[in-house]
């Protein structure tokens, strides 16, 4: 017969692993219906932290898919997007018209829907001439008789642009006319050894956004610099070739894709290991 020692340790084993379970359960249910609407489909984005460049255009990316597979006639589908802490629409668009009555002022001629593509499960959406006030969480809504739901795309505002190289006697000199936020400016040789011998020099206008010149010398007449450019947001790395009086150069840009923090999951061997921690105390006492 177990004593009752014994059993309080099997009862605490037992809810560990019962917990746990519900836990998981309720989660995946829970991470499942995002950006769903019932069984019928699915509504998603490709792309859930877009950024865009100040003054250019970007397309908040959302699709949905219906479980047949086939095309939507545009007369049932319905689509709304709305921005986080906005009670107006960013856009509407209703079984084949665009309603517009009810759209924020701040995005007036400035959105636009890709209506050809629609009935193939597109809904994304164009910003035209990107703002700082456009930063933030979007919600892309979808109705259809086949699919229903909401997907979310977080947008991040910033302000890059590729640095044009000129070469006086010994000094090379990287200008760029637009990063927002403020980026650090780092020069690499050759070898990706980082040159302490440059100078860079800060201007920003009335909207903030900054301007920078960086001068590095001395330098060789025939040689290759890189200059890093770095904003949270954004990285561009331009390769800079000199040969005497000509510069040849090109820019690579990345982009800091990060989301949200993950939802970590109990490990069943992290359940383990508290089981025989429980065991450990159980055969002391």
């Amino acid at each position: 017969m177990a004593s009752f020692g014994q059993i309080i340790f099997w009862c605490l084993i037992v809810s560990i692993f019962v917990t746990a379970g519900l836990i998981i359960l309720i989660l995946s249910v829970s991470l499942s219906g995002q950006g769903l609407g019932g069984s019928k489909g699915t509504v998603d984005s490709i792309d859930k932290w877009p950024i865009g460049n100040l003054g250019e255009d970007v397309i908040l990316s959302c699709k949905f898919k219906t479980s047949t597979h086939s095309r939507e006639s545009t007369s049932q589908v319905s689509i709304t997007w709305t921005k986080e802490g906005l009670s107006e629409v960013v856009y509407k668009y209703d079984k084949g018209a665009v309603q517009l009555t009810k759209q924020n002022p701040q995005f007036k001629n400035r959105t636009l829907l890709f209506s050809d593509a629609i009935g193939g499960g597109n809904a994304s959406l164009l910003l035209r001439d990107v703002k700082v006030g456009d930063n933030g969480v979007y919600y892309c809504s979808v109705s259809t008789p086949s699919c229903s739901g909401t997907a979310s795309v977080n947008l991040r505002v910033a302000a890059f642009s590729a640095p044009k190289f000129k070469r006086v006697n010994t000094t090379l000199t990287a200008e760029a006319e637009r990063w927002f936020p403020k980026p650090n400016v780092t020069w690499l040789d050759v070898n990706d050894n980082v040159l302490n011998e440059s100078e860079t020099s800060f201007f920003n206008n009335s909207a903030g956004i900054t301007r920078f010149i960086s001068s590095l010398q001395p330098i060789k007449l025939y040689g290759s610099y890189t200059c890093i450019i770095q904003s949270p947001l954004v990285k561009a790395v331009s390769q800079a070739t000199v040969k005497d009086t000509e510069i040849s150069a090109r820019t690579f840009f990345s982009f800091n894709t990060s989301a949200a923090p993950p939802i970590l999951l109990p490990q069943w061997h992290v359940l383990a290991a508290t089981a025989s921690v429980f065991l450990w105390i159980y055969q002391l006492t």
